[in-house]
């Protein structure tokens, strides 16, 4: 049996893809961040059943030494690990660098010298900046427009000089964005939900009029499964979107709608990225994913997407889960 080793597990979309890979029968490795209160983040809600059958590794994967060691049993890798929040990014530039750039580095080194059969390497649509067409298929220039994007541009293009350079096993999944249980406040829908159950008389957010391209989790971690023993997929990158968008002010309507409640929304400056930074619309096109991988997103156009936020709502509205998020702090 194949041993897969996932970094990042211990968030939204890694401890999903972990839960998934151990139902389907692998042994699985989970890097989780060290922590004096030997927290395993997500994975301490998973079913005992499951989370029995992870072997816990908890570190940092800046640590070059510990990356090497666990490797050395492993044949794939899910590279999740990052550091994901655009506000934080402006504050800490260097540390996104650290953890995004020579933390991939370190993975890649690491794959020199170990026997692995595929890496796949987590981007993000942001690395695309506003559309300059739409939708945007894996040609579109990419244009950091935060110093977060810059890093996962970085981070991707390592990888594919990894595979060109010395022939690694490597392939570059670009989530367009994800949403549903577990995700954090760093992400508006999550935060539109939470404050709208707890405070829906002193609600505040940001950007309303931006427009995305969400993917349920369970969308995007079949992607990532998609991707095993497919070498098709090695060398590339691959968009995972459903090429349906919808603007933050649609997504708020929707879940009023749902939570059958009042709004009162106040627009926070504090929310709102540098007038350069922001970036308007993002439309997927993935045709590429469809035709590599085999890949369709179950939930699809308006109707898969409210699908989607009726289940996140379902999940947030359970007091064992909403009481886990400070949805009156805005943290950056």
């Amino acid at each position: 049996m194949k041993k897969i080793f996932i970094t990042g597990a211990s968030g939204f979309i890694g401890s999903h893809l972990t839960e998934t890979m151990v139902k389907k029968g692998f042994k699985v490795k989970a890097l989780v961040p060290y922590n004096i209160e030997n927290s395993w983040g997500w994975l301490d809600n998973v079913d005992k059943n499951i989370k029995k059958d992870i072997e816990i590794v908890a570190g940092d994967v800046c640590d070059q030494d510990l990356v090497n060691k666990s490797l050395k049993d492993v044949n794939i890798i899910y590279h999740l690990a990052a550091l994901i929040s655009i506000p934080y990014s402006y504050i800490s530039p260097r540390s996104y660098v650290s953890t995004n750039i020579v933390g991939t580095l370190n993975i890649l080194e690491a794959m020199k010298v170990n026997n692995v059969e595929l890496m796949v390497n987590t981007s993000t649509s942001e690395v695309y900046g506003t559309s300059q067409y739409s939708p945007i298929d894996e040609k579109h220039p990419l244009n950091a427009q935060s110093p977060y994007a810059a890093t996962k541009i970085a981070a991707d293009q390592i990888c594919l000089s990894y595979f060109r350079s010395f022939g690694l096993p490597v392939s570059v999944i670009r989530p367009f964005n994800t949403f549903g249980p577990r995700q954090s406040l760093r992400a508006a829908i999550p935060t539109m939900i939470t404050q709208a159950i707890k405070n829906p008389k002193n609600f505040k957010i940001g950007n309303l009029k931006s427009k995305r391209d969400f993917s349920y989790v369970e969308d995007t971690v079949n992607g990532y499964v998609k991707c095993l023993n497919n070498k098709k997929c090695l060398g590339e990158v691959i968009n995972l979107g459903t090429g349906f968008d919808i603007s933050m002010g649609e997504v708020l309507e929707m879940i009023k709608k749902n939570l059958k409640i009042e709004i009162k929304v106040q627009i926070d400056k504090s929310r709102l990225r540098p007038k350069k930074s922001e970036v308007d619309h993002l439309l997927s096109d993935n045709r590429k994913a469809r035709k590599l991988l085999n890949w369709k997103p179950k939930n699809l156009g308006k109707k898969g997407f409210e699908e989607g936020i009726i289940k996140t709502i379902s999940w947030f509205k359970e007091e064992k889960n909403l009481k886990l998020y400070k949805s009156d702090l805005y943290n950056v």
